[in-house]
């Protein structure tokens, strides 16, 4: 079976350290009411306007700021990313539907939880949600399509 987008089966080590590392440096941060702010350093931000700071027409804008929730963010992802598209160590026509369903699955999960949170959530916490919900395709994609590949292991055993 040939499936050009996958990474070859080696990086997967690397994603799942990523994504765990990631994902447990963000319940610290979000545990910590998002004052968990170690490293902070001069930024790029487009479209930046400050709170306090009136817009002053620039488009982009050098500012000082914490950039951990940046750094769990792409951690996550990229982790995530690499975990959820790189080979299996026998990538067959059986793995290839299996990863196929789980992305379905994943993608009509997460939309639902969305309409959910749209129609009964609101406000600060609303915004919250929306947060998580970056990262709950990748993770509901990870979670089904090896729940699906233990299930059928284990079934053949």
């Amino acid at each position: 079976m040939k499936t050009n987008y996958l990474l070859p089966h080696k990086y997967k080590i690397f994603g799942w350290v990523l994504f765990i590392l990631g994902i447990i440096y963000g319940l610290i941060i979000a545990a910590s009411g998002y004052d968990h702010e170690p490293l902070r350093m001069k930024v790029l931000a487009l479209f930046y306007e400050g709170i306090l700071e009136p817009y002053n027409g620039n488009i982009a804008n050098i500012i000082e700021t914490g950039v951990s929730n940046e750094i769990a963010s792409i951690a996550i992802i990229l982790g995530g990313l690499i975990v959820g598209f790189s080979k299996e160590k026998i990538e067959d026509e059986f793995i290839y539907k299996l990863r196929k369903d789980s992305l379905v699955w994943a993608i009509i999960f997460n939309y639902a939880v969305l309409i959910f949170t749209i129609l009964f959530i609101y406000d600060l916490t609303f915004f919250h949600v929306l947060v998580y919900n970056m990262f709950t395709p990748l993770v509901f994609f990870i979670l089904r399509f090896n729940f699906l590949k233990l299930k059928s292991n284990s079934h053949e055993e």
